[in-house]
């Protein structure tokens, strides 16, 4: 029963509610988790109640996890129970009331404009890959990609003649990013210099930055060539991607932009998620009050 329960749980994430393939198979592991705990304690899948979902949350805390991981696997469960009640297995959703351990959200590294340029100077321009790994920089830096958003691109969804490129995020939700002149001027010379000599396999004709055997860059690709560049540079942060979609956004909340407008160039479900960058700043909370607060 649990494997014929996993299985359509597993088609109902992919095609309903398309989740990526990692949420998936995390979401997947942590049911399994529970289907351990629940055979262990004699406990049919559809007899659970709260109480065993808090003895079952009470396990995992044992296992030492993270609170994230933690958070991880309560998400995965109340989304498979949500799954069962949709199909009717169930009557009534045990996970209702069942909590999360409490998260402290760290402040994300950011990078100075100035260890971004060192990182640009850094790159090795005499080297075959050197203008695809500028345009991917810049490109990461001016939009605030997610790696998967840059791996993805595509040359039908680069409108630079209106400094304009589309890009898939999560939920395969599409949405128009626009870009900077730099980026944008990056792009170009990356296509006209360097990807316009490359054999390019035919499936992949549309993808924007490949790799020398003409395929699309990998994630473990971006993220050593980012890691490469700040070690280069000499830069002793932890740097990864995801820390050049970090500095794009932090750089706009200090210059004053406008929070909404932020989380929609981000592409983030919650504006809840952007405001993290507003704590990056003190000053410009300072700013902020000062301009706005009439008592101030």
């Amino acid at each position: 029963m649990s494997a014929s329960f996993l299985n359509s749980f597993k088609s109902y994430m992919s095609l309903e509610r398309s989740m990526s393939e990692h949420t998936i198979s995390a979401y997947l592991h942590d049911v399994a988790l529970l289907f351990g705990f629940l055979q262990e304690h004699s406990i049919p899948v559809k007899d659970v109640v709260l109480k065993d979902l808090q003895s079952f949350l009470e396990h995992v805390g044992s296992l030492e996890l993270s609170a994230h991981s933690q958070a991880r696997v309560l998400s995965g469960i109340k989304s498979f129970y949500r799954f069962l009640l949709l199909e009717r297995v169930i009557d009534a959703d045990p996970t209702e009331l069942l909590s999360a351990p409490k998260l402290s959200r760290p402040l994300p590294v950011v990078l100075s404009v100035a260890e971004i340029d060192s990182m640009i100077a850094a790159i090795d321009h005499s080297k075959a890959e050197g203008q695809r790994n500028r345009a991917i920089v810049e490109t990461m830096y001016s939009c605030g990609l997610r790696v998967s958003e840059l791996t993805g691109l595509t040359l039908s969804g680069l409108f630079l003649d209106i400094d304009f490129i589309r890009v898939t995020g999560k939920g395969n939700k599409e949405r128009l990013i626009p870009v900077g002149a730099e980026a944008a001027k990056q792009i170009s010379l990356y296509r006209q210099h360097t990807r316009s000599h490359m054999k390019v396999q035919e499936k992949y004709s549309d993808v924007l930055f490949l790799n020398r055997r003409g395929a699309p860059l990998s994630r473990v690709m971006i993220f050593m060539i980012i890691k490469d560049l700040a070690e280069k540079a000499g830069i002793k942060k932890s740097v990864h991607p995801h820390t050049l979609r970090h500095s794009f956004a932090t750089h706009l909340v200090e210059a004053g932009a406008d929070l909404r407008a932020v989380q929609e160039m981000m592409g983030h479900k919650s504006i809840t998620t952007t405001e993290i960058y507003t704590h990056l700043d003190k000053k410009y909370l300072r700013q902020t009050l000062e301009q706005f607060h009439p008592r101030y």
